[in-house]
Formats: structure tokens, C-alpha cells, sequence
């Protein structure tokens, strides 16, 4: 195994994982209002969505990135999408006990925003074509690439959520509660954005 390939390879997946993206703001925000354990359903749909994500583009590369019309449309329907969370995670009452279970966002949500998620086709994209050969060559080589991927996801998505946990916990009281809520959707509502805007 190349050893500077690797480490450029590892480079390239911390600092993608662990920036803020629509899932690890999703997180965050998720987190301030539901704690981590009520955050864990959508970090493993998440984790299901994404690894399929990218083992679908491992499998089809040359497609994906040949498709820049299907890629465009796919971007612009995930910051609808990102925004349409936005405002709800915005507009959202500060909750009690009865009321946290019905608004919590769980394992399919994780699975479908990965496949409106820009950030994580341009990730496997990069991820599966520029250090493709880590592993050698093949669809095994992907598979493997694709896991250690999911190796440094997780603990993104989790690290953020706690995060969020963290700021529920500072931001008690209903009024600091409801800011919290309206910070936290404007955080994600500038990442729809983002995604939207030509790069």
C-alpha cells in the first residue's frame, strides 16, 4: 500500500467528515432538541444511507460524474430539501417529554437526505476516484474505501450531535431554548445555500 496515498487518503476523510455539512449540522441541531439518544436513529439511517451512496457511485463512477445535469438537479433538490429542514428545526417549540417523540426525525430521514446530500456525491466522487487505487483496483477496492469512509462518519455525526446535546444542556430556558432552535435552522439553512450556489 502506497503510505502517502494513505495518509492523504485519511487527510482528505477527516477533514470531509467532520466539517459541517447538511449531516452533521442536521446533527447538531437534532441533538439541541432530542440528545444524543434520541439523535441515534437518524445518525444510523445516516450511516446506512451514505455507505449505500457511496457504494452505488463506487459502482457506477464514470456515470455519475459524466451526468453533470442528473448531479445539478440532485444538488438543487437536496438544498430544498436542507431548507424545508431548516424551517422546521427553526420554527420548532422548545419541547417537553410528550412532545420530543412525535418530532424527531429518524432512520429513513437519515437515508433519504443522503441521497439529495451534494456534499456527500462530491465526497465519494473525490473519495472513490482520486484515492480509488488505496486499495487497489476493482469494486472490492470501493467496498473497502467505502468502510473506512464509515469509520470516520460516524463519530463525525456523533461528535456533532453531542454537540448539540451540549448546547440543549447551556440553553435551558424556553426563551434561550427557542433562540437555539432559530440559531440552529439558520446554521442549516445557510448550508442549503451553500449547496445551491454554483462552486
Amino acid at each position: 500500500m502506497d503510505t502517502e496515498l494513505l495518509l492523504a487518503t485519511l487527510a482528505f476523510q477527516i477533514a470531509m467528515c467532520f466539517s459541517p455539512g447538511p449531516n452533521n449540522v442536521l446533527c447538531a441541531a437534532h441533538g439541541s432538541q432530542h440528545g444524543l439518544k434520541g439523535t441515534m436513529p437518524l445518525i444510523l439511517g445516516m450511516a446506512v444511507g451514505c455507505s449505500a451512496l457511496g457504494l452505488f457511485i463506487g459502482a457506477a463512477t464514470v456515470v455519475s460524474e459524466e451526468n453533470q445535469n442528473l448531479f445539478q438537479l440532485l444538488t438543487y433538490i437536496g438544498a430544498a430539501y436542507i431548507a424545508y429542514l431548516a424551517y422546521k428545526v427553526a420554527t420548532s417549540p422548545p419541547i417537553d417529554s410528550n412532545h420530543e417523540q412525535a418530532d424527531r426525525l429518524g432512520f429513513k430521514t437519515g437515508m433519504a437526505l443522503q441521497v439529495v446530500n451534494g456534499k456527500a456525491w462530491i465526497h465519494f466522487l473525490v473519495l472513490l476516484t482520486a484515492f480509488g487505487g488505496l486499495f487497489g483496483t476493482g469494486f472490492f477496492s470501493k467496498v473497502l474505501l467505502v468502510l473506512l469512509n464509515l469509520t470516520f462518519g460516524l463519530p463525525a455525526v456523533i461528535t456533532w450531535a453531542a454537540f448539540g446535546t451540549l448546547l440543549r444542556r447551556l440553553f435551558n430556558s424556553e426563551q434561550s431554548a427557542k433562540n437555539l432552535n432559530m440559531a440552529m435552522g439558520a446554521t442549516l439553512f445557510a448550508v442549503a445555500i451553500w449547496i445551491a450556489l454554483p462552486h
